[in-house]
């Protein structure tokens, strides 16, 4: 794990956006990383119609999703607001 990026617990879910956020801390500065909902779910194996049940399909899938925001960070795969999306954007 990059000591110099650190992930926290704060974790917001958009259910009308269609997104969850949570933060890595990237050198002092926070970056947000995004995954869109329906690609949570898909990761996850089910469709998921509760904004409770996707933050638990979230935490379930935690590790992964910040090793994946992790790798991308490290490859400075920003998009132009200077985000981090998971999976395809849902833009």
């Amino acid at each position: 794990m990059n000591q110099q990026i650190l992930f926290n617990d704060q974790v917001e879910l958009d259910w009308e956006g269609g997104w969850l956020r949570f933060n890595a801390l990237v050198a002092g500065q926070t970056v947000g990383c995004f995954i869109a909902l329906m690609e949570l779910h898909k990761r996850l194996g089910q469709e998921i119609t509760e904004r409770e049940a996707s933050m638990v399909a979230f935490e379930q899938l935690r590790f992964d999703l910040e090793a994946e925001a992790e790798t991308l960070i490290e490859d400075e795969a920003y998009d132009a607001q200077g985000r981090i999306w998971l999976g395809h954007p849902a833009i």
